[in-house]
């Protein structure tokens, strides 16, 4: 089982200059606990705090590179975890393609960036972007099974695609808040660390 340090450190390799809330989130820590080792990481000078928010030093990101193996092979063991996983990547190509139809659009004959002026087309890619949570579901159960530190992905994906059909269109993708496309990327991260795989390009 992981300890808490690895946790936070592996949380901290995802979301870079995250916020202590954030880091707390994606380790499955509360608060107080995670405070408390963020102290002790800080010290050990696994981790550096600028402005509140914390990130990962070079000694840092050799150990965590260095702990996976050990803390996550019960995980990397586990079928159906991998057999999710492998769902996942199925499904994150289809995410790709729905995202560069949100980034571009097709206009005489031209791809062009899409500057969200035409709200059916936009409507129409965030419909899309429904169907394809509702395919993935089952993949984000499963994980949550197999690790129910995976929740939190669970609970912003949802989130973020509610605002999104709710007519909030930075929540598509705005890589400046937990958007749809940004909480998807964390995911990608993680289950690529915790299982010891490589992103495809």
């Amino acid at each position: 089982m992981a300890t808490e340090l690895h946790l936070l450190m592996h949380a901290a390799a995802i979301r870079k200059h995250g916020a202590a809330t954030d880091i707390a989130a994606i380790a499955g820590l509360p608060g107080a606990t995670a405070a408390a080792a963020l102290g002790a990481a800080c010290a050990s000078g696994r981790l550096a705090e600028v402005d509140g928010k914390y990130l990962l030093t070079p000694a840092g990101q050799m150990i965590v590179a260095a702990e996976y193996s050990r803390f996550w092979q019960d995980l990397r063991a586990d079928a159906d975890f991998v057999a999710a996983y492998e769902r996942f990547e199925i499904i994150n190509r289809e995410l790709k393609q729905v995202i560069t139809r949100w980034q571009t659009m097709e206009l005489g004959g031209k791809t062009v960036a899409n500057d969200h002026s035409d709200k059916d087309y936009d409507e129409a890619v965030i419909g899309q972007l429904g169907d394809l949570h509702e395919k993935f579901e089952p993949v984000l159960d499963a994980l949550v099974r197999g690790d129910a530190r995976f929740g939190i992905y669970k609970s912003k994906l949802g989130e973020a695609l509610e605002k999104a059909e709710d007519g909030d269109i930075e929540w598509v993708s705005d890589a400046r808040i937990d958007s749809y496309h940004t909480v998807w990327f964390e995911l990608h991260e993680d289950l690529l660390r915790v299982l010891g795989r490589v992103r495809e390009e």
